[in-house]
């Protein structure tokens, strides 16, 4: 999986993930890296991409890229970035939760859960589609979670948008299958496991 044929062409794979700082992303990163796929590793926190960075750099090309994508120019800047690196692999994880009762949550942090769970996932996924449909070749990875699956009082707005985000995953997925394209995107949705997003979200979550 070191290298593909595009158009063609010997390519070496490249992946860009957001969201790479920790938990997922970051274990996403680390299974790429041993594939031998060169990364571009996104988030917020500069100093956790820098060690991320120098340990997978022994393996492949690691590029850090320091933004916050609740910004819509952050969004537009990563992609004008990374056009010209003919990308294969996206894979949109930025994302984090909030618990407690919908009256009484901060509308801000809600805002920008929902500018990070979803228009940063929307904006991305149709900016590197566009480009992976003309290619004809590429895979967009959008992580939900299982609470894309039901309502959720107490984190009513994260389970909404990570909904938003599995349904529209599913439907892009069935749109790359009417054309036939060599183009794939899926969408992974765990359940608990052991990451920071207890602490963001300021939650528990117990399962055996």
């Amino acid at each position: 999986m070191k290298s593909c044929s595009v158009s063609g062409k010997e390519h070496k794979m490249k992946a860009c993930i957001t969201g790479a700082s920790s938990g997922i992303g970051r274990d996403m990163a680390r299974v790429l890296a041993d594939y031998g796929i060169d990364l571009f590793i996104v988030a917020r926190r500069s100093e956790r991409l820098k060690q991320l960075q120098d340990e997978l750099s022994q393996k492949v090309k690691v590029t850090a890229i320091t933004l916050d994508l609740a910004d819509e120019s952050s969004c537009r800047l990563l992609y004008e970035r990374l056009q010209k690196e003919d990308i294969d692999i996206l894979i949109n994880n930025a994302g984090f939760g909030m618990a407690g009762p919908f009256t009484e949550s901060d509308l801000q942090r809600e805002l920008t859960m929902i500018d990070t769970n979803i228009k940063a996932c929307h904006i991305l996924t149709k900016l590197f589609l566009r480009d992976f449909v003309k290619r004809d070749f590429g895979y967009v990875l959008n992580v939900a979670s299982a609470a894309a699956f039901l309502p959720g009082p107490m984190m009513a707005t994260y389970y909404a948008t990570k909904a938003y985000v599995r349904h529209f995953t599913l439907a892009l997925r069935k749109e790359m299958q009417k054309r036939h394209a060599h183009v794939f995107v899926s969408t992974l949705c765990p359940g608990p496991v052991h990451t920071e997003f207890n602490e963001i979200a300021n939650v528990k979550f117990r399962v055996k």
